[in-house]
This record gives C-alpha cells, structure tokens and sequence, in this order.
C-alpha cells in the first residue's frame, strides 16, 4: 500500500538542493547553456512541455514502484532540465506577451515543483498533482506557439510538431500509468486516446514535410519502429495479475520513443537555422 508521507523541512530542502543538482540525462548534456536563436528557442519551449508530463509519469512510476530508482532519476533529471531551461527562455524572450507567459508559468511551476517534492508519491496526491502538470502544460505549450509565431519561418512549425511529439510520448505513458494505479481520473481513458491519435498524425506530417531531409527521414523510420513497441505495449491494457510487467513496458518504451523524438526535434530545428 502506497501512503503519502511528509517530509520535514530540512528533508525536504535536502531534496530539493539534489535535484537541483543532479545530473542531465544523457541525451541532454550536449545542449546549448542558453538559447541560441529562435530555432534553438522554439525547441526548448516545446521540450519544456514534455518535461511536464515526463515528470509526473516518473512521479507516478516512483509510486508504483516501477523501476523505481531509475523513475526517481528521472525525475531528478527533469525538474533540472526544466528549472535551466525556464531560465534561459524567460531571459530570451523577444517580445513582453511571451515574456508575461513564462512570469505566469514560474508561479505554476513553483507549485508543481512543491508538489512532486514535497511528500513522497502517493495515491490520493495523485489528482492534484497532474491537475498541476496540465497548468505547467498548458503555459509551456502557449509560450511554444508564441515563439512559433515569432519566427515566421515555415520549419519553426515542424520544430514545434516534432517536439510535440515527445510532450504525446509522456502523456499517453501518464495517463497509462494512472489508470493502472486506478486514479481517479474520469477522463484518462479519452485522453490516452486521443494522444495517441494526434501522435499518430504527427508521424505522417513529418514524414511528408517536403524540408524533411535523409538523415530525418532515417531517425523517423526508427521512431515508427519504436512507435510499434509502445503501442502495442499500451494497447494491451491492465490486465489481471499483470499490471505492473504492462506498466513497466510502457514506461521503458516512453522513454525510447522519447529520445528519438528529441533527436528528431534537433534536427529541424537545426535545419531552420541553416
């Protein structure tokens, strides 16, 4: 039985200052200390929705108990990446409405940072913790578009796809790992499905983008491949007896199909600053 249990404030500052410090996870490592150019930017925004998602799927894998040191690294690793890139976005921002949005986004993120820290992962924590991550969602995906918007160029659209992509990845993961710890959440149902569908059509817009190069073409043809894995994984569903090997599944093909997403990612968006 999973239980939420409080952490006392020096605890809970420990934490806190190691997540702050811990590691990126590998395919991060080479990014860029600050936004390079519009391109750059639009990338960063758009992985910062992903992080969103990626950090309560971690948060409810650490509460079932799935890979559970490796979910605790992730979301380690996450709540880095997003702190690092909060900054330099809102440093970057070139216009004062896509400045207001990451101001309105820090209030949000503080606390939906509290919330993933402040108490171990339990189930009744669990609706309030990803009504959060959707506020986090909805102010990272707003300030993305804006950025698209700025740029004016037609690739800054297929950077912002690609890397909507990895946000999808996460949230069908979520969302699976939610109902599999029978949260209760009306709508996770509807909302995996419709992830999926909108995953789906983001595949074959970038395929058919007339910009796509070789080498993308080649990184989304393994992405299609691992596309088969996850969804074969999560089209199996909770099955009796077997819910925590289909959510351990799940959770490992989200990942994979993450890291391919996130190369596709940059290599639009390093095609729209060529």
């Amino acid at each position: 039985m999973h239980t939420a249990v409080q952490l006392s404030p020096l605890r809970r500052r420990a934490v806190l200052v190691a997540l702050a410090g811990a590691p990126l996870a590998a395919s991060y490592r080479a990014a860029q200390a600050q936004v390079g150019d519009i391109n750059d930017a639009i990338n960063k925004a758009g992985r910062q929705r992903m992080l969103s998602q990626r950090m309560a799927k971690a948060w409810l894998a650490v509460g079932l108990e799935i890979e559970p040191a490796r979910a605790q690294r992730i979301l380690g690793d996450s709540m880095a990446l997003f702190d690092r890139q909060f900054v330099e976005l809102k440093a970057y921002a070139p216009t004062s409405d896509i400045r207001a949005t990451y101001v309105s986004l820090e209030a949000v993120w503080s606390e939906f940072k509290a919330a993933l820290v402040g108490a171990a992962p339990g189930k009744p924590l669990a609706p309030q913790l990803i009504s959060l991550d959707a506020r986090v969602l909805q102010l990272a995906h707003q300030g993305t578009v804006q950025l698209e918007k700025h740029s004016a160029r037609p690739v800054g659209r297929l950077v912002n796809v690609a890397g909507r992509q990895r946000m999808l990845s996460q949230r069908m993961a979520k969302f699976y790992l939610a109902q599999s710890w029978k949260i209760d959440l009306p709508d996770a149902g509807k909302e995996l499905d419709k992830a999926r569908e909108e995953f789906i059509a983001g595949l074959k817009t970038l395929r058919d983008a007339p910009e796509a190069t070789p080498a993308i073409h080649q990184q989304l043809e393994l992405a299609q491949q691992q596309w088969v894995f996850f969804q074969n994984a999560l089209e199996r569903g909770i099955e009796v007896g077997k819910s925590s090997q289909r959510a351990a599944q799940v959770f490992a093909s989200s990942e994979n199909i993450l890291q391919l997403m996130d190369q596709i990612t940059g290599l639009y968006a390093r095609l729209s600053a060529a």
